[in-house]
């Protein structure tokens, strides 16, 4: 049976990451540039945070100055209520993984042997693995899908297989806190999909505080306990998915002419130049997806009986596509946009005589 949580159990939850009015930014010779200021954050233990902004806003600066590898201007960082700055690098390994975008540069070295690195801050002098060691390490590459590879040269890997690498590195440091920049990025979907999943599932098991910096909006929305969404001025707006769903944020530093957030379908979606317009009838999930293609080739679609092109979706697959006089039967999508591109010069120059309504859109991909 399920245990249930009552308010006496808020005293297990911790801030294992605390930001408080930090200024995050770089210099150079000339001047100062701040990216963000007076930032204050909060990461507890079980919780999966994905940090989401444009390119170019600060997140990687972020995660670098949360993780020590730069200074900040102001404020303080504290990890498990210590400073970062108080603490040893040791310690601050013991506490902290950080996974970065950036490929190592090695050679003639193995997958276990640099998983093994994350075991570091935890061995004596000569870097000796104890058996709980090795027991770790091969969970950790069990995780990350990567039994079989121990003996495997790192730089003969594929670029999403260096990246499972790293981050089974990070697993095997078992940190309170684990941060991980753009993990994804090399990832084929399914291994997208996994890699979201085994975090958030490490997190709730093993009530670790991790920050991941995504650009995957569709996976942070149903993965995330957590957004810190950050603009291009570095402000930073955080809360559960849903609440800055409705709180268009999302759509406040993602949208442009070009597409818009749908709030029903959690999703951004393209806007497309409307070129005709179309009658669509039917239902199903047929009826989804042919909206969608009528959209990619830039035709509106509405139950207006003056339309003076009709397409209407069958059962078992199959569409008629009636223009005018004309009347086709279709056994596939592919089959129906041929007939309509074909017909497109009459359908144009009816549109020109009817009401446009709004623009249905596709997904954006």
């Amino acid at each position: 049976m399920n245990k249930i949580h009552t308010c006496d159990d808020l005293h297990l939850i911790k801030n294992i990451l605390s930001v408080n009015n930090v200024t995050i930014g770089y210099q150079n010779k000339k001047q100062i540039k701040n990216i963000a200021k007076d930032v204050t954050l909060k990461i507890r233990n079980g919780e999966m945070v994905c940090l989401l902004g444009p390119n170019g806003c600060g997140k990687s600066t972020l995660m670098r100055s949360i993780a020590g590898l730069q200074d900040i201007f102001s404020g303080n960082i504290l990890i498990q209520n210590t400073d970062i700055n108080e603490l040893t690098p040791t310690q601050r390994a013991a506490r902290l993984s950080l996974v970065l975008t950036d490929k190592l540069a090695v050679s003639g070295i193995s997958v276990m042997n640099i998983v093994a690195v994350g075991r570091y801050p935890y061995t004596n002098s000569i870097g000796k693995l104890k058996p709980e060691d090795l027991a770790i390490i091969n969970k950790s590459l069990s995780k990350c899908g990567l039994q079989g590879f121990e003996n495997r040269l790192y730089a003969e890997l594929s670029d999403g297989e260096k990246q499972r690498v790293m981050i089974a590195r990070a697993l095997a440091q078992d940190t309170p806190l684990m941060m991980l920049d753009e993990p994804t990025a090399h990832l084929d979907l399914p291994n997208r999909i996994e890699m979201m999943k085994t975090m958030r599932k490490l997190a709730k098991e093993t009530q670790k505080a991790i920050l991941i910096s995504t650009h995957e909006l569709d996976l942070a929305l149903q993965w995330a306990d957590t957004i810190w969404i950050m603009d291009k001025s570095g402000t930073i707006e955080t809360g559960t998915p849903e609440d800055l769903v409705l709180n268009d944020a999302l759509a406040n530093v993602f949208e442009n002419d070009s597409f818009f957030f749908d709030m029903m379908a959690g999703n951004f979606k393209m806007r497309h130049d409307i070129n005709g317009t179309v009658e669509l009838i039917g239902s199903g999930v047929e009826y989804e997806w042919t909206k969608r293609a009528l959209s990619r080739e830039g035709f509106d679609y509405f139950g207006k009986q003056e339309a003076f092109t009709k397409i209407k979706v069958l059962d078992d697959k199959h569409w008629t596509f009636q223009c005018g006089n004309k009347q086709q039967q279709c056994n596939s999508i592919a089959e129906l946009l041929t007939y309509l591109r074909h017909e497109s010069y009459y359908i144009k120059e009816s549109h020109k005589h009817s009401i446009i309504q709004p623009s249905l859109v596709e997904e954006y991909v």
